[in-house]
């Protein structure tokens, strides 16, 4: 599959996402995210992938946020108001894949960058990288990923990263619980490929149905969340891969998931 910013691979049960323009350091272009858009539909329709990881080309840069030289301040204010609007749309992509969708952040993720890696599932971070949300400085506020920042991170944290434009260290990430684990950049893809590995040994068709009622439930009053999640669980147990499941371990031998 084959696209203008972005290197798009088939690994087994994944599909990895490298968005590369290292020379830009990976900034979200208007191209970039709409391929980053179209690669994350190709892998939710593709049923052999059951996992996504999203990751950036070279070693500066996961994502370096907005392309502020792509034209982003130079169109009119309704043109450039509805381009903007494609970054909300990848992140409800994200939202609503259906697949779990990891972060392999082997460079700084900076401002929709960072809105970028905390949309996805699990982050695994090289402890040389740094995270942040500079556009403070820049004269703008990072509006549209309030949405993620603060659904991972509580508020006065939230905010000192939001009022200061400060980087922070992967290790102040970690104890933010911005991400699961950080590494030495050597171990990196070892970190993440086991990461991978354990969710990806998991049945494809209770993973799809644990995540969307995971996106759904966020957004619940506690009692609906209860009674939605209750009849999910109904649902789940009439799946062809709950009763595999049930069977193996009875049985003492490894699952065999039709994906049903």
């Amino acid at each position: 599959m084959e696209f203008e910013s972005l290197i798009y691979q088939r690994e087994g049960f994944r599909a990895v996402l490298t968005l590369n323009r290292p020379a830009r350091r990976n900034a979200l272009s208007p191209g970039l995210v709409e391929d980053l858009r179209a690669a994350l539909l190709a892998a939710r329709d593709d049923d052999d992938v059951r996992l996504v990881m999203i990751t950036g080309a070279g070693e500066r840069a996961f994502c370096a946020g907005g392309d502020l030289g792509a034209g982003m301040m130079s169109q009119g204010v309704v043109t450039a108001h509805h381009g903007r609007a494609g970054f909300a749309d990848l992140l409800r992509a994200i939202r609503d894949l259906g697949k779990p969708v990891v972060a392999r952040v082997q460079g700084d993720a900076l401002g929709g960058g960072f809105g970028l890696m905390l949309a996805c599932d699990l982050v695994v971070a090289a402890d040389d990288v740094r995270f942040g949300t500079p556009e403070v400085r820049l004269g703008l506020f990072p509006y549209v990923i309030m949405a993620t920042i603060f659904r991972n991170v509580g508020r006065k944290a939230g905010m000192e990263l939001i009022l200061t434009g400060d980087k922070i260290s992967a290790t102040r990430g970690l104890e933010l619980g911005l991400v699961n684990q950080v590494v030495p950049r050597a171990d990196l893809d070892a970190a993440t490929d086991a990461l991978c590995a354990r969710i990806e040994r998991h049945s494809p068709a209770i993973l799809r149905l644990g995540r969307q009622a995971f996106a759904r439930m966020s957004e619940m009053r506690y009692d609906d969340a209860l009674d939605y999640l209750n009849g999910m669980l109904t649902i789940n147990t009439l799946a062809e891969d709950a009763a595999e499941g049930v069977a193996a371990f009875l049985g003492k031998r490894e699952p065999e998931w039709k994906g049903k």
